[in-house]
């Protein structure tokens, strides 16, 4: 990925990788100059941020497409980073690169308070299909789930406060990689001291499902607890005449294929949202002999917490219970992922409080609890915090879901995300 911020105007990057000059200009990988954004919410101040919104508007839609013409898997974000931290020097601030080398933290202001607030960068291991003119450039790796614009909106806010004459108190910028793999990168963070001396955290995701310029918010756990099953089989093997005469490896595979997920509905309380999906199973070639391997894989979802914590050896026994009888021998690998996300109702407050400020109060709604997972939970166990929905539905069309390779949203969602995110980095400090 080439990084598009030098201007013909400015001197070339020193030997720091620092652009020259001014804040530099980001140009389209085309090298055409990118039109504004439309603002959903200008006029609604202050004044230093509709006035940075209205001189680089063009400049955030252009580092959008940059990012998502570039993907980058998960802890491959090197020339992502690149990007970011230039950007950030250009504009005064000092990044610090996480010990893996991808992923960033970055604070600006001094004294008070300290507020964090996060973007992931990775992108999923899919070929985009959506046609657009600034579609990824390679197969084999797309930004289906909004991080892109994550990131984008974390860079704008960033470059839009380093502009304001005066902060309240300190806010640091997560710019986290390896979000789309377990159990993610935010123990990477962590691990590194990116909560170090931090008070309250904040972070937003593309929500399909809502339309540009509203955002969801919910106190409690608004996404849920996510873990890797790998189950393999192994059986004699023989003939398809002579079941009597070996383990039945397929037949066992199906008793867990249905009885797993059956069980654990008996077992665990249903208002907690717990669910298994199997999404993986593999055994055998020929239809007329028993095969002597087999292998399942699935996720096991959960959005209560201490239910999580009892999963791993309540699984472990019904997966006896269910193949002690099939003769076949297993080994089961239950990988923990991470922990649902709960945001605190204080952290939620100031939450809907900065929505209403920058976006009007029409722009605030609820929204539900996800089966899905986020590793923004590894930071709420140790801060905190309250993670939103930012709407990127056109408001018409198909509400093009994420992990598709046909997933795009509505670039407006850029701005709004980046006053959503500005208010409330001021209202935590405040």
């Amino acid at each position: 990925m080439t990084v598009l911020y030098s201007r013909p105007d400015l001197p070339a990057d020193d030997d720091s990788g620092t652009p020259g000059g001014d804040p530099a200009v980001l140009i389209s990988p085309s090298g055409v100059s990118m039109p504004p954004v439309e603002d959903l919410g200008a006029g609604r101040g202050p004044d230093w941020l509709d006035g940075w919104l209205a001189a680089n508007s063009g400049d955030v839609l252009a580092w959008f497409r940059h990012l998502h013409a570039n993907p980058e898997l998960s802890r491959q974000e090197f020339a992502t980073t690149e990007l970011v931290a230039g950007l950030l020097k250009s504009a005064g601030l000092q990044p610090q690169v996480l010990p893996g080398g991808t992923g960033l933290v970055c604070d600006i202001g001094t004294g008070g308070r300290c507020v964090a607030l996060r973007a992931d960068m990775d992108a999923l291991p899919m070929t985009e299909a959506t046609g657009l003119p600034h579609a990824a450039t390679e197969p084999g790796a797309c930004h289906a789930c909004g991080h892109d614009a994550h990131t984008t909106i974390l860079l704008a806010t960033a470059l839009a406060l380093a502009s304001a004459p005066e902060l309240p108190g300190r806010i640091r910028l997560i710019f986290q990689p390896a979000e789309e793999v377990m159990p993610g990168g935010a123990l990477e963070v962590i691990d590194a001291g990116g909560l170090d001396g931090v008070d309250r955290i904040f972070g937003l995701h593309c929500d399909p499902r809502l339309e540009v310029g509203r955002v969801g918010t919910r106190v409690g756990a608004i996404t849920s607890a996510t873990d890797l099953l790998e189950l393999h089989l192994t059986s004699p093997g023989g003939h398809t005449s002579r079941p009597h005469l070996t383990a039945d490896l397929v037949h066992a595979l199906g008793t867990v294929i249905t009885g797993l997920p059956a069980l654990l509905s008996r077992r665990v309380d249903p208002r907690s949202g717990t669910v298994l999906v199997w999404g993986a199973v593999h055994a055998g070639e020929a239809p007329n002999a028993v095969p002597r391997e087999g292998l399942l894989r699935g996720t096991l979802r959960t959005g209560d917490h201490s239910i999580w914590a009892e999963l791993e050896p309540l699984v472990a026994g019904l997966v006896q219970s269910l193949l002690v009888p099939t003769g076949v021998g297993y080994d089961l690998h239950h990988r923990r992922g991470v922990p649902p996300v709960l945001n605190d109702a204080d952290s939620t407050e100031i939450l809907d409080n900065a929505v209403a400020a920058a976006l009007g109060e029409g722009a605030l709604t609820t929204t539900n609890q996800s089966s899905g997972g986020e590793d923004f939970g590894w930071y709420l166990q140790h801060r905190a915090g309250s993670f939103m929905r930012l709407g990127v539905w056109p408001g018409e069309g198909p509400m093009r879901d994420l992990h598709q390779p046909t997933f795009q949203l509505d670039e407006r969602a850029l701005l709004t995300g980046v006053r959503v995110m500005t208010h409330t980095a001021l209202a935590a400090l405040a």
